[in-house]
């Protein structure tokens, strides 16, 4: 590698973006992980998905 000028690229280290040490108010959980639904359109769930881009972090649900 040193030979040919290649050098390895270190990954960077994990930063968490959010903090659950505050005091506002959180949602209360009705599920508990049970998303089975006897009648359709009676439970939704959501996800945020986070993308590294040039701009910066890019979020959308």
């Amino acid at each position: 590698m040193k030979v040919h000028g290649i050098v390895g690229k270190a990954k960077k280290k994990f930063k968490a973006t959010t903090s659950s040490k505050h005091n506002l108010p959180v949602a209360e959980n009705l599920l508990n992980q049970n998303f089975v639904s006897e009648n359709p359109n009676t439970v939704w769930v959501s996800d945020i998905t986070y993308i590294a881009a040039l701009e910066g972090w890019l979020y959308w649900q």
